[in-house]
């Protein structure tokens, strides 16, 4: 079998769905007599075409309808309030601390409430985004959508962020509206609502909404950590993009090529749920804040809170071009200038290289950072091609390769590889150096961002460096009959550690007291299996990510299949 596009977590127990509005209304319906419910709230995460949702509301024959903007400020308030998180940038803010609440205008709050009390005996139906803070819900529903789905909707124009009407700002500064500030306070909303919600809806697919009860969802979410799982992956493409993913994976063939496959960044993947041979879509992250402490583990939990701190993705350059050259902040750096907790330390694993193909890293022996930055910023401002051979150290590589890649240094995947890139999280802060003369596939020049990765080179990490401290440093841990485990990073500053294993049998895995992130890298087919049997049998295919919850604590991986009787490889992360 090749590479699952739409893998899917089967529930058990009973759970029910319903699908399409006019099962929905019967359901909600329904509900409302059982409960004899006034009030019926439909909260909207933002991005939610909530014009769909007037299908349902209309068949509730509702006596009053609110909408939630009724007691919010005005767009332009809310702009000129958060214009410091937003800054003038294209492509940086800073993280956001406010709750919906905070932009609730009082006039008009209480001019609502008013209309509410009124009519307080008829059937009430308030919907869209902070419609929960409205007035009290004697029926909740919360309509749920992953980022990627939203970051889509963004691009044609179908939804523009919450109270901004910027239906023409281009793509780039809507998602940075909302990493920074729309998804901040929307979760903060949410996790608030978790236990209070009656039912979720996914309404990821366009006319094609699905709802399960408050308490199903409950129970999916506890499934779901109890188990190996994998989220549904998505491709984008990009300037510098290959071809390979799309021939290997068998995906997006019509596209001009495929350059990222985000396969585990639960902040804006989504997983699948399935029930009753439907798929269910729920956002990752719900399973990161209802779920921490199983998945993550107590150590892990305690340290990063609710935010999942490894994430793994493929950079594809065959028969593509170089990545933009770049660095990514020091944690002191991300810390005082984004509201960051930590930052995006990373590596690359080299899945496969052409002869030609080469990895930018670090600085040549003895290179100024004054020269260096003097020559990036006459390219940049002159137009003046970089004469990158004189300053970074350019190095070949070969299929299995791992470099660490701490934060501060300067790096670029060359062309013609695959890289699966195991990182920190924080996943949009990339500083720019220089990026080869082009534009991006829009027409427009990529954002360079010169002020900021001047503050963050580390001018120390030259040759000499890399070759000693990053490159390839694989130890041997432990070995037995028909298998090798070795360590191959990250590097010391870096809170990833990394294990690659090479089997022909059995080899038992511990989780160390960390989630651990998987993905085969060498070999068509593996199964993960249960020391307890406390979940069924998992297979994984070539080139497939999944995630092993800190609370399983003992498995076991195997060839399986096609595999059988020869050696196949892994790297695990996981949090030291």
């Amino acid at each position: 079998m090749a590479y699952d596009l739409y893998p899917q977590i089967d529930m058990k127990g009973g759970i029910v769905l319903y699908t399409g509005y006019d099962e929905i209304w019967k359901k909600v319906d329904d509900a409302i007599k059982q409960r004899k419910a006034n009030v019926i709230t439909i909260e909207c995460y933002p991005g939610t075409l909530e014009e769909e949702l007037e299908q349902l509301i209309n068949q509730l024959k509702p006596d009053l309808i609110i909408h939630a903007d009724e007691i919010f400020l005005s767009s332009e308030e809310i702009t000129a309030k958060i214009q410091d998180h937003l800054t003038d940038d294209r492509v940086f803010g800073v993280m956001s601390n406010h709750a919906l609440a905070d932009f609730i205008d009082e006039e008009k709050f209480d001019k609502t409430l008013a209309k509410i009390n009124h009519a307080r005996d008829k059937k009430i139906v308030i919907y869209g985004v902070g419609a929960s803070l409205v007035a009290p819900s004697d029926l909740l529903l919360y309509t749920n959508l992953a980022r990627w789905e939203i970051q889509l909707r963004y691009r044609a124009k179908k939804v523009c962020n919450w109270k901004a009407n910027n239906w023409e700002e281009e793509t780039l500064r809507k998602v940075k509206r909302a990493y920074y500030f729309d998804w901040r306070i929307a979760d903060k909303l949410k996790m608030s609502l978790f236990d209070k919600v009656d039912f979720m809806l996914d309404v990821n697919k366009e006319n094609q909404p699905k709802m399960i009860a408050g308490h199903d969802y409950q129970m999916a979410l506890s499934q779901v950590v109890q188990r190996p799982f994998r989220l549904v992956p998505y491709f984008d493409s990009g300037v510098w993009g290959g071809k390979w993913m799309q021939e290997k994976f068998n995906v997006a063939k019509d596209k001009i090529n495929l350059a990222w496959c985000f396969d585990c960044v639960p902040e804006e993947n989504s997983i699948y749920l399935g029930i009753n041979g439907e798929k269910f879509e729920i956002p990752a992250n719900d399973i990161v804040y209802q779920r921490p402490v199983s998945l993550l583990g107590e150590k892990v939990y305690g340290r990063y809170g609710t935010s999942f701190p490894i994430r793994f993705d493929y950079l594809d350059t065959m028969g593509g071009d170089n990545l933009s050259l770049q660095v990514h902040p020091k944690v002191e750096y991300a810390q005082e200038t984004f509201g960051l907790h930590y930052t995006q330390d990373e590596s690359y694993y080299i899945l496969e290289a052409e002869e030609d193909a080469v990895i930018y890293l670090g600085v040549k022996n003895g290179v100024e950072k004054q020269s260096l930055v003097d020559a990036l910023k006459s390219s940049q401002e002159e137009g003046k091609r970089f004469p990158d051979e004189d300053f970074i150290y350019r190095k070949k590589i070969k299929k299995h390769d791992h470099y660490s890649i701490p934060a501060g240094t300067i790096h670029c995947s060359g062309k013609n590889s695959v890289v699966l890139e195991i990182s920190s999280t924080p996943n949009r802060f990339t500083f720019k150096l220089w990026d080869w003369e082009r534009v991006d596939l829009d027409g427009k020049p990529r954002p360079i961002h010169l002020e900021h990765g001047e503050k963050n080179i580390d001018i120390s990490r030259d040759e000499d460096w890399v070759e000693k401290e990053v490159s390839n440093q694989v130890v041997k841990i432990a070995e037995g009959d028909g298998w090798t485990e070795e360590k191959t990073g990250l590097h010391i500053r870096e809170p990833i550690e990394t294990r690659r294993h090479w089997f022909s049998s059995e080899v038992m895995h511990e989780t160390q007291d960390s989630v651990n992130v998987l993905t085969l890298v060498e070999g068509e087919e593996i199964i993960v299996t249960s020391v307890n049997a406390s979940f069924e049998p998992f297979v994984i295919h070539y080139g497939e990510t999944f995630i092993v919850p800190e609370c399983v604590k003992q498995y076991k991986i195997s060839p399986h299949g096609p595999s059988v009787g020869s050696t196949v490889g892994t790297i695990k992360a996981f949090i030291r």
